[in-house]
């Protein structure tokens, strides 16, 4: 398992347009992705899952990813997370 974490810096948070990219990207990959802030959690291909995290500008989530292309999976989503939130 890898994860990393990331502040939000998107002024509207994870909302529907880049959660919907991020469920698309999240289904090329055999890993599972996770997104965790708090007590919660989502996978990232769960879209209405992840909007409803009510994830906001500043808060800090934890990305969890495990599987067999995990060390692909990873940099990938990485480098979404950065440009999309």
């Amino acid at each position: 398992m890898k994860e990393f974490k990331y502040v939000i810096t998107d002024p509207v948070g994870i909302h529907a347009r880049p959660a919907g990219l991020l469920a698309k990207e999240a289904k090329n990959y055999k890993s599972t992705i996770t997104f965790v802030k708090g007590e919660k959690s989502a996978k990232a291909t769960s879209l209405m899952k992840l909007m409803g995290m009510g994830i906001v500008q500043g808060d800090e989530v934890t990305i969890r990813i495990e599987g067999e292309d995990e060390d692909t999976c990873f940099a990938a989503i990485e480098k979404f997370v950065k440009e999309n939130f």
